[in-house]
């Protein structure tokens, strides 16, 4: 049984195991700071937002998102992180996260929800052509330092 929902204060040490499990995998490395940082930015709730996903009460994977503007229709949901614990992979975490986020933006009105990934990332881009639609798109970062 999987449960869905809000990330609680009580949560903060497993989520930064599951936060630095993602950041490792995308190897991008976040100070100590960085992941309390973020943990507070999730905690006062003005513009990012947390749901986890907790097995026999252990929180087992993570989505973080953002909504924001956009010029040619409503907002738009950008699903930032996913995360599921290796040993929870592949009972269906990362799609009820997925599904929830995907909730959310439905009620918020917002006219869009996608993400990213890496290309070579095929365990995830299995599930992503399942649930979503690949529109072509690569993705460019400008070293702004």
């Amino acid at each position: 049984m999987i449960d869905i929902g809000s990330l609680r204060e009580k949560d903060r040490a497993e989520w930064e195991v599951l936060a630095r499990g993602y950041k490792a995998f995308y190897r991008t490395p976040v100070t100590d700071e960085g992941y309390e940082e973020t943990w507070q930015r999730l905690r006062r709730g003005t513009g990012f937002h947390a749901v986890g996903a907790w097995s026999n009460g252990q929180l087992v994977g993570i989505a973080h998102y953002l909504f924001h503007p956009t010029f040619w229709m409503e907002d738009s949901c950008y699903l930032q992180d996913l995360f599921v614990a290796e040993e929870s992979r592949g009972r269906g975490v990362a799609r009820m996260l997925i599904e929830n986020v995907a909730d959310v933006s439905r009620e918020r009105g917002a006219a869009r929800l996608y993400w990213t990934t890496q290309e070579t990332n095929t365990v995830a881009r299995a599930l992503y052509d399942k649930v979503a639609s690949f529109k072509g798109f690569l993705r460019y970062d400008y070293p702004l330092v």
